[in-house]
């Protein structure tokens, strides 16, 4: 206790250091223990549980953690202990060495076990998340290439949590050197190999993948055959089955399927969890898109998310005009967060909006006069053309069959002119909009039924409970029997 509280007296930087490091990698240690013995008894959620760890551990790993990790775990002199270290960098050049003997020293004091695969495919996992943390993307490009090299040849169930993550880091160090073509009919031959092994969650993981390939490249017919015809079956991953739905939903828009597609996108944004941001921004973003081309305007608690306001500012913009049907403000709009709209990929959605910018003005027109010129049609919705009459009577006519406004048009006059707007709740719409709202709740309702989860074979156990009781039953009765026919042949 003295020398303790000594040292706290009378810090140095080293030392602080040093002190730091044996306490993650006790907790790698701690964590390789979680691995070796759901390896051993063949429970895949011990190696789902450390694997979480993990991910909460990423910010503090080193290389001098990784190396003395490594050197604990695998044996000294064999290949993947060579391989990985070339990996990491030496941190006696970096003026470290006394912090590298003190985690080798405590490292040491444990004699490595036997080498599990679990275990080797663990550390290709820990080295390739610090490459990419260190932005070294080329030697990570290599590491995950080992490491899926070396994947091909196992065939073990506990191995198939951390590979999914492998196949993911893999993919996702090839495009950060926009390189993801090149792993393409590699992903198809891990695809057609988990599929054979019946690895259902690298199949997941790497459909994923491919289908991300595709979209990377705006390959979204040879995406949409890929995914049609690959097998589904129940979700076991929730951010996969994300994923899978996001995906799904950009397809379908850019397929002018937007009644899927904004159910997709919808589904995909309420099932992400709450850390994962990004990944909701761009759900909510592709929706919002969607949901204008289906004719809706979003509602403005959308806009208003905490962290995403300023990520949806533009589409906010761009839906204040969209409901106005200011065609020269969505110009501007559109002008003005123009390399937003293309990095998000959603500029050439955004050219679509431009029919219901001018509709959604229409309308506007159509419920304000009862008759209007069409000269001043065009000028309200500001036509930009050598004829702006000509395709103002176009648009209307359109409009008029497409039902979205209840007028005629004279064409002799020139004119249009609006019929009465009738009472709305004499239609069926009023139906139709319970209708939806009802099966939206119906659909949730059925997925959390679905997603309920039961300790295994708790029915037999209490099959096999019942049986007994009436067995020992049985024998008690047979028992009592006997004692009965002893009693009378005495007699």
């Amino acid at each position: 206790m003295t020398q303790d509280v000594d040292m706290k007296d009378h810090p140095a930087p080293s030392h602080s250091i040093s002190s730091a490091i044996p306490s993650t990698l006790q907790n790698l240690k701690e964590i390789a223990s979680i691995i070796e013995t759901g390896s051993n008894s063949k429970e895949v959620r011990r190696i789902s549980r450390a694997v979480r760890l993990t991910m909460a551990l990423r910010p503090k790993l080193t290389a001098p953690i990784l190396s003395s990790f490594i050197t604990h775990v695998l044996p000294f002199a064999s290949e993947p202990h060579s391989r990985l270290s070339s990996y990491l960098p030496n941190p006696k050049d970096d003026g470290n060495e006394m912090e590298v003997d003190t985690a080798t020293s405590v490292a040491i004091q444990t004699p490595p076990k036997h080498l599990l695969p679990e275990l080797e495919i663990y550390c290709y996992f820990l080295v390739l998340l610090f490459l990419i943390d260190q932005k070294r993307y080329n030697e990570a490009k290599a590491c995950s290439s080992a490491s899926i090299d070396r994947l091909k040849n196992l065939n073990r169930r506990t191995v198939d949590v951390i590979a999914s993550r492998l196949f993911f880091y893999y993919s996702y160090s090839y495009e950060l050197t926009g390189d993801l073509a090149e792993i393409r009919g590699n992903l198809f031959q891990l695809h057609r190999i988990a599929t054979l092994r019946h690895d259902e969650l690298g199949q997941e993981t790497l459909l994923n993948l491919l289908l991300r390939n595709y979209l990377h490249y705006n390959l979204y017919d040879q995406a949409e055959k890929l995914r049609s015809k690959a097998p589904r079956f129940e979700a076991h991953s929730n951010q996969q089955f994300c994923r899978y739905l996001f995906y799904l939903g950009k397809i379908r828009t850019i397929q002018l399927e937007y009644t899927d597609a904004k159910e997709s996108l919808l589904q995909a944004a309420r099932k992400a969890p709450v850390a994962a941001q990004g990944f909701r921004i761009q759900c909510n973003k592709w929706a919002i898109i969607v949901r204008l081309l289906l004719g809706e305007i979003p509602e403005r608690t959308i806009f208003v998310q905490k962290g995403m306001e300023k990520a949806l500012r533009p589409y906010f913009e761009l839906t204040n005009a969209v409901r106005i049907g200011d065609l020269e403000l969505f110009r501007n709009v559109a002008d003005k967060y123009a390399t937003t709209f293309n990095t998000d990929g959603t500029n050439n959605l955004i050219v679509r909006l431009r029919h219901n910018v001018i509709r959604t003005g229409l309308r506007n027109i159509s419920i304000s006069y009862s008759r209007i010129s069409l000269a001043d049609v065009a000028q309200k919705l500001r036509l930009s053309s050598a004829n702006p009459i000509a395709d103002a009577e176009c648009i209307i006519s359109k409009a008029i069959r497409d039902g979205a406004i209840d007028a005629t048009l004279d064409h002799t006059n020139k004119w249009m002119v609006s019929k009465e707007t009738g009472d709305i709740y004499s239609t069926n719409e009023p139906q139709l909009a319970f209708n939806s709202r009802i099966a939206f709740c119906l659909n949730m309702h059925n997925e959390a039924v679905q997603a309920l989860r039961f300790p295994k074979n708790t029915h037999k156990e209490k099959e096999i409970a019942e049986k007994r009781r009436e067995r020992q039953q049985q024998e008690q009765e047979l028992a009592k029997h006997i004692e009965e026919e002893d009693d009378d042949d005495d007699f």
